[in-house]
């Protein structure tokens, strides 16, 4: 049975992730209302790309789910990324990011819960 690491890139990555999902759900009620705050949005994507990102760090001598997961997830980013600031959410563009930012937010809390199974005894 494998159990939660406490080394510190495992603790830094387990934070970001979290952080990431507790900033994604209020901008998620947001979006519902037809709103987008843009700051809590700003640190939400960013702490998504980080997460992402932090997730190649960890060793690994074959590709692991996890990695194309996180390769997705910074594709399905860089189209909300796209969508927010370069086009500033016109016309289908607002469509584009609301359907990413949920992907990007639904595939966090996906990995937190797969995670949590294989690393929680």
């Amino acid at each position: 049975m494998t159990t939660l690491a406490t080394d510190p890139l495992t603790l830094l990555h387990l934070a970001i992730s979290l952080l990431a999902i507790v900033t994604g759900l209020p901008v998620l009620a947001a979006m519902m209302k037809g709103q987008t705050p843009v700051t809590l949005t700003g640190i939400f994507l960013g702490l998504t790309v980080l997460t992402s990102v932090t997730g190649f760090l960890f060793h690994n001598e074959h590709v692991t789910p996890a990695m194309i997961v996180g390769a997705i997830s910074l594709i399905i980013l860089a189209v909300a990324l796209f969508s927010l600031y370069g086009r500033h959410l016109a016309g289908r563009w607002r469509t584009a990011y609301v359907i990413t930012a949920i992907l990007a937010l639904y595939l966090n809390v996906f990995v937190l819960v797969i995670q949590s199974f294989i690393k929680i005894p």
